[in-house]
């Protein structure tokens, strides 16, 4: 018999459930997650390899990607900011939190992938990762869900050449990889 967490619904007989792969990528905002991600599309094609890009930004209107799944079809910034008066900040909280409490439209969208390695663009406001525990949710959800996730945390390259702005950034990142609870 082949036993399953007790938080997953059963398999169809004779099907287990898949195992799928990705990353989750995240930095401050300009550091380049949405051209990495585009960039890392192109080079799985290249190699053969099917990715999906899942565009969970709700400011990332128009990627340079094509967004296998697009955070705009559950809620748009635009319309949380007109509709409850928040500035982008706010209304990207609210936008992770809306995905936080409809987790299943998001593994709906995942499940429909299959196999392909599946790329995370994420916002870039610190406060998602540092303050909020949406994100950080949503990953835990995914990983439970057999998704072997790692983080790849971007960094302008400008705050290398200034040692107090590298170590900034270092601890910055340190931050996030310990609030995400996942490999960098």
């Amino acid at each position: 018999p082949v036993l399953l967490s007790p938080s997953l619904p059963p398999s169809p007989v004779g099907v287990l459930p898949m195992v799928a792969y990705g990353q989750v990528v995240v930095g401050a905002p300009g550091a380049g997650k949405t051209t990495y991600c585009a960039g890392l599309q192109q080079y799985c094609a290249g190699l053969g390899r099917e990715a999906a890009v899942v565009n969970l930004d709700p400011a990332n209107h128009v990627p340079p990607y094509t967004a296998a799944v697009d955070i705009a079809e559950l809620v748009q910034l635009d319309a949380v900011m007109d509709e409850f008066g928040l500035g982008p900040n706010g209304a990207l909280v609210y936008c992770m939190e809306f995905l936080e409490m409809n987790l299943d439209w998001l593994v709906d969208k995942l499940q429909a992938l299959g196999s392909k390695y599946i790329i995370f663009d994420f916002p870039g406001q610190i406060e998602l990762f540092t303050h909020a525990t949406c994100v950080s949710t949503v990953l835990a959800h995914l990983s439970r869900r057999d998704m072997r996730l790692t983080a790849v945390n971007l960094m302008d390259a400008h705050h290398c050449s200034d040692a107090s702005k590298f170590i900034s950034a270092s601890l910055l990142s340190l931050s996030t990889m310990l609030r995400l609870e996942m490999p960098h």
